[in-house]
C-alpha cells in the first residue's frame, strides 16, 4: 500500500508539476553558461588588441575615466592580468544596487560596446526563479523544487527492488518498444541524473526559503553572515550592463565620497595597487579594487587567483595605503569545504564547483528534463489506456450522434474472464460510431421484458470450462434458456467465443443461445460466428457479417493484444518424484512497470521449440538464416511464434509463406504472486500429447525458453476472480496448479493483516506434491490460515479429495457463509471444480449457492 501511494503521489506530481520543472531544467542549463555565452558573442567588449604599450594602471583609469565621464560615481575598477582582457568599472547608477559594470580598454581607458545579450539572460534567470511573475512564481518555483527531490527519491524508491545488476540499472535498452522502451527510457536516464537532481534542487531552495537557507547553515556547521549595508560591491565575472557611462544617470556628487577627494582616490588607487602586487606573493588573474567611503586609509580588494577553482572563488583581503600594510587576507582555497559550499552556492549550484566536466554533465541533465515530463505524461496516458480495456471501450460510447429514428439496439455478454465483455463494448462503439442506440447489458440483468420489447439483439457469449456458461451467466441459463416466450419479433444474432482445443464443447454456450432464441421464432441476422481464441480474423467475420446484415459502415472491431516483453527469471521443479506431470514454479520480472491485482490472468504467446521449426524448415526446403526480404530478420525467428501446424501453398518467397501462416494461440495462466513481490510468478504443469510432445505452453515455458530470454506476456483483469476488498472471511479451494490463484489471494489477505483464511488444497502425495509448502505453514505459525485442509489422494489405500474436505467440515463450511465468507475456486474444472460445485449445492443448497454466486460471493478461476 505504501508502495501504491507512492507510485500515485509519483505520477501526479509528475504530470502536474512537470512542466515548471521542465521549464525550470531548461532555464537553468542555458543559464549555467551565462558567462561563457556572453564572451563568446562580444568578442569586442571582452577582448582588445595588445598594443606596444602597458596596460593603465588602476589610477591611470580612474582619471581618464574621470575625466570623460565628470558626472559618473565609480565604485571600483577591475583589472585582469591576461594582455587581452578588458578591464571594468562599476559606476554607480539609481535603481542598481550593484551598480553598472562599463568595459573599457585597458590601454587607453576607452568605452567598449555594450554587452549584447544581457537583457535575454536576465529574462531567462527570472523564467528560472519565478516564472517572470515576481513572488507568486518564487513560491511556485520552490514548490516545485520541492517536489523534484520527491521524484527522486520516490523514482529510486519505487524502482530499487527490481534489477539490482548495473547493466539493469545504467545501461538503455534500445531493443524495447513501445511502452517498455518508454519505462526504462524514464527509469534509467533518471538514475543517470539522480545526484544530479538531487544537487540542483537541494541547493536551489537556498534561494526559495529562508528557513531552507538557515538548515543548511546549521547542517554544514557554518555561522550564517549577519547581512551587511550594500556597498555597491560588482560582480566581476558577469557584467550586469556594457552601457555608454553617460546613460547611468546618477544623483550623486561627483567622485568624492565624505571628504575623498578625486585627488586622495588617485593616491589611495597608486598605492594599493603598487603596495599590493609587491606584498600578495602569489599570481592572481584579476584584482577588484573598491573605491573607499571614508577617509580610513582602507581599502578593500578582491582578486581571483590564476587558476580559481570555479568563477566566484574570490580572495578578499584589505590594503591601508596609508602605512602600506596588507592585511586581513582571506584565501579562498584555504577555507574549509563546508565553509567554500557555503560561500559558493550559485557555483555549487549550476556545477562550476565541482570543475568544468562536471559542469557540462549538471546542464546535460538540466536540459534532459523535458525527458521525464514528456515520458510520464506518455506512461500516464498508456497506462490510462491499458488499464481497463473494457472501461475504455465504456467510455467510448459518450460523444456519438445517434440516429433518432434508428430502432435500439441491445447487446448481451455473458463473460467469465471479460474477453466477451470487451467485445460487446467493442461492438457497441462501433455500432454507435454508425449513429445506432445501443444499450450493452450482461446476461445476469437480462430479463424475458427485455427481449420482449427489444427488436434488435446481439449476443456475445463465452463457454466456460466443458461447455458450461460463465458463472455469472447461470442465473440467465436458469430464468431465461428453460423458458418460452414469443420472441417472433427480434431478429438476432450471436457471436460464440471458445477454444477449438476443447473440440467436444467448442462454442457451445453461444450456440445453446442460438438454438433457444430459434426455438422461440427469433429470426437469425446470420449463422453463428464462432471465435476461436479471440482470433482476430473471427472477430472480423462477425463485425463484417453485422455489417453486411445491417447495411452500415461500422468500423474495425477487435480485441487489444498487446504484449509486454518480460524476463525469465527462475524456473523450479516443485514436485520432483511425483507420479504426476512435472509442475514448475515460473518466475518472471517485467522490463517496465507493471501492475496487476490478486486474482488476474497472465496471458503468454508462447513460441515453436527449436526442433519443431527445423522440422518445418526441412519439410519445406528452407535454408537455414535465410533473411524475410520485407522485415530483414531470420526466417527462423520469424516462425518462432507461427502455427506451423497448417498446410500451406508453394509459395514464391518468404514473405508469401509467411503470409499463410497466423499466430501460435495464446496461453493463460492464473497469477500466483503479487506485484509487491517484485516477481510474477507462474505454476505450470508440462503436458504432453500422444506423440510425447510438449504442449505449446507448458513446453515454452518450462522447456523451451532459457532462462534470462524474453517472454512476451500481458496481464489480463480477472475481475470475476478479484479478491474483495474488506476483512470478510474468504474460504480457498483448489487442486494442483490452482495453487496459484489461491496463492496470490492469500498473499494479498496476508499483506493486508487479514486473517480470516480457510485454504483446502489437493494433490496427490504430501511427500513430493505439497507446493509452497513452507509458505503455507509460514502463513499457518503466523495466524493468517486460520484453518488449513489438505487432501493428498494417494497417500491412503481410499482417495480422498477436496470435496471430501468440504463434506467433512459441513458445519464449519455454513458457518463461515452465515459470517459473510466469500468462496474462491481455483484449478481444474473437470473433476475438481466439478465436484466442488455439486457437494457445495449439497451442503448449501442450490438457491443459496445461486445468490453466493450473484453477490460476487462464489468465484471461481478454473479450467
Amino acid at each position: 500500500m505504501f508502495k501504491k501511494i507512492f507510485f500515485q503521489l509519483h505520477w501526479f506530481l509528475g504530470i502536474s508539476a512537470g512542466l515548471i520543472l521542465a521549464l525550470m531544467g531548461v532555464t537553468g542549463a542555458i543559464y549555467s553558461y551565462e558567462q561563457q555565452i556572453l564572451k563568446a558573442i562580444n568578442q569586442d567588449s571582452y577582448f582588445v588588441q595588445v598594443p606596444n604599450s602597458e596596460k593603465l594602471t588602476p589610477a591611470q583609469i580612474f582619471q581618464q575615466f574621470n575625466q570623460e565621464n565628470p558626472d559618473s560615481k565609480i565604485n571600483s575598477i577591475t583589472v585582469a592580468k591576461d594582455p587581452t582582457a578588458s578591464s571594468t568599472v562599476n559606476i554607480a547608477k539609481e535603481g542598481a544596487r550593484r551598480g553598472v559594470n562599463v568595459m573599457i580598454n585597458p590601454y587607453t581607458a576607452e568605452t567598449l560596446p555594450a554587452i549584447k545579450g544581457q537583457e535575454f539572460f536576465q529574462f531567462i534567470q527570472q523564467l528560472h526563479r519565478n516564472l517572470t511573475v515576481g513572488p507568486v512564481g518564487k513560491q511556485i518555483t520552490g514548490a516545485c523544487t520541492l517536489i523534484l527531490i520527491f521524484f527522486v527519491l520516490s523514482g529510486l524508491y519505487l524502482r530499487w527492488p527490481k534489477k539490482h545488476s548495473l547493466k539493469q540499472w545504467f545501461a538503455v535498452k534500445p531493443k524495447l518498444k513501445g511502452r517498455n522502451f518508454i519505462w526504462d527510457l524514464h527509469a534509467v536516464v533518471g538514475t543517470w541524473v539522480v545526484i544530479f537532481y538531487l544537487l540542483f534542487a537541494c541547493t536551489g531552495l537556498y534561494w526559495s526559503y529562508d528557513w531552507w537557507r538557515n538548515g543548511m547553515f546549521k547542517v554544514l556547521g557554518v555561522e550564517r553572515p549577519q547581512p551587511q549595508m550594500q556597498v555597491n560591491q560588482p560582480r566581476p565575472e558577469t557584467p550586469v550592463a556594457g552601457q555608454n557611462p553617460q546613460s547611468a544617470e546618477t544623483k550623486s556628487p561627483k567622485n568624492s565620497r565624505d571628504g575623498l577627494s578625486p585627488e586622495q582616490i588617485n593616491i589611495a588607487l597608486t598605492q594599493t595597487w603598487s603596495g599590493f602586487n609587491n606584498q600578495i606573493g602569489r599570481d592572481y588573474s584579476t584584482l577588484t579594487l573598491t573605491i573607499p567611503k571614508k577617509p580610513n586609509g582602507e581599502m578593500e580588494l578582491s582578486f581571483v587567483d590564476a587558476i580559481p577553482q570555479h568563477e566566484r572563488a574570490r580572495n578578499k583581503a584589505t590594503f591601508n595605503y596609508k602605512s602600506s600594510e596588507l592585511k586581513d587576507v582571506e584565501i579562498y582555497e584555504d577555507k574549509k569545504l563546508n565553509e567554500k559550499i557555503m560561500s559558493s552556492m550559485l557555483p555549487v549550484h549550476r556545477g562550476s564547483f565541482f570543475g568544468p566536466v562536471y559542469q557540462f554533465f549538471a546542464m546535460i541533465s538540466s536540459l534532459l528534463m523535458p525527458l521525464f515530463f514528456v515520458t510520464g505524461w506518455m506512461l500516464y496516458l498508456k497506462r490510462r489506456k491499458q488499464k481497463k480495456l473494457t472501461l475504455a471501450a465504456r467510455n467510448s460510447q459518450v460523444g456519438f450522434t445517434i440516429d433518432p429514428n434508428a430502432k435500439p439496439w441491445l447487446i448481451v455478454y455473458a463473460s467469465q474472464t471479460g474477453v466477451s465483455e470487451q467485445l460487446a463494448w467493442s461492438t457497441a462503439t462501433s455500432l454507435q460510431e454508425a449513429h445506432q442506440p445501443v444499450t450493452v447489458k450482461s446476461a445476469q440483468q437480462i430479463t424475458l421484458q427485455d427481449l420482449e420489447n427489444t427488436e434488435q439483439v446481439l449476443f456475445v457469449a463465452s463457454t466456460y470450462g466443458t461447455g458450461e456458461a460463465p458463472d455469472l451467466a447461470s442465473s440467465f441459463v436458469k430464468k431465461i434458456l428453460n423458458s418460452s416466450v414469443d420472441l417472433s419479433h427480434l431478429n438476432y444474432a450471436v457471436l460464440a467465443l471458445g477454444s477449438k482445443e476443447y473440440a467436444e464443447s467448442y462454442c457451445s454456450f453461444g450456440h445453446a443461445i442460438n438454438t433457444w432464441l430459434k426455438n422461440n421464432k427469433a429470426t437469425a441476422l446470420f449463422d453463428v460466428i464462432e471465435v476461436d481464441n479471440a482470433n482476430k480474423d473471427h472477430i472480423q467475420q462477425w463485425n463484417t457479417a453485422l455489417a453486411q446484415a445491417t447495411k452500415l459502415d461500422l468500423q474495425h472491431v477487435s480485441i487489444d493484444k498487446t504484449f509486454d516483453q518480460w524476463t525469465l527469471k527462475n524456473r523450479t521443479l516443485l514436485n520432483a518424484n511425483s507420479l504426476g506431470a512435472p509442475a514448475f514454479s515460473i518466475e518472471l520480472t517485467p522490463t517496465h512497470d507493471a501492475i496487476w491485482q490478486a486474482g488476474d490472468i497472465a496471458e503468454i504467446q508462447p513460441g515453436n521449440s527449436p526442433k519443431r521449426i527445423q522440422q518445418f524448415m526441412l519439410k519445406h526446403q528452407i535454408t537455414e538464416n535465410l533473411k524475410v526480404d520485407s522485415s530483414g530478420i531470420r526466417i527462423e525467428q520469424a516462425l518462432l511464434y507461427k502455427d506451423l501446424t497448417r498446410e500451406i501453398e508453394p509459395f514464391a518467397n518468404l514473405d508469401h509463406l509467411l503470409e499463410q501462416l497466423v499466430d501460435l494461440p495464446t496461453r493463460e495462466y492464473s497469477i500466483a504472486s503479487i506485484p509487491s513481490q517484485q516477481v510474477l510468478r507462474l505454476v505450470v504443469r508440462q503436458q504432453s500429447d500422444n506423440l510425447a510432445q510438449l504442449g505449446l505452453g507448458s513446453g515454452w515455458l518450462t522447456e523451451y525458453s532459457k532462462l534470462k530470454t524474453t517472454i512476451n506476456l500481458r496481464i489480463r483483469t480477472n475481475e470475476s476472480f478479484h479478491l474483495i476488498d474488506d476483512n470478510r472471511p474468504i474460504i480457498c479451494i483448489g487442486n494442483g496448479t490452482g495453487i496459484a490463484g489461491l496463492m496470490s489471494l492469500i498473499h494479498s489477505r496476508v499483506r493486508q493483516d487479514y486473517s480470516q483464511n480457510w485454504l483446502i488444497f489437493g494433490e496427490r502425495q504430501i511427500q513430493y506434491d505439497y507446493f509452497f509448502q513452507e509458505t503455507i505453514e509460514a502463513w499457518q505459525n503466523m495466524g493468517m490460515l486460520q484453518r488449513l485442509d489438505l487432501a493428498f489422494s494417494r497417500d491412503q489405500a481410499e482417495k480422498i479429495y477436496v470435496h471430501h474436505k468440504l463434506t467433512k467440515n459441513a458445519d464449519a463450511l455454513k458457518k463461515w457463509i452465515a459470517d459473510g465468507a466469500v468462496i474462491y475456486v481455483c484449478g481444474s474444472i473437470d473433476g475438481m471444480a466439478s465436484d466442488v460445485d455439486r457437494t457445495l449445492n449439497e451442503i448449501l443448497g442450490e438457491n443459496t449457492l445461486d445468490q453466493l454466486r450473484q453477490d460476487g460471493r462464489y468465484r471461481r478461476d478454473v479450467y
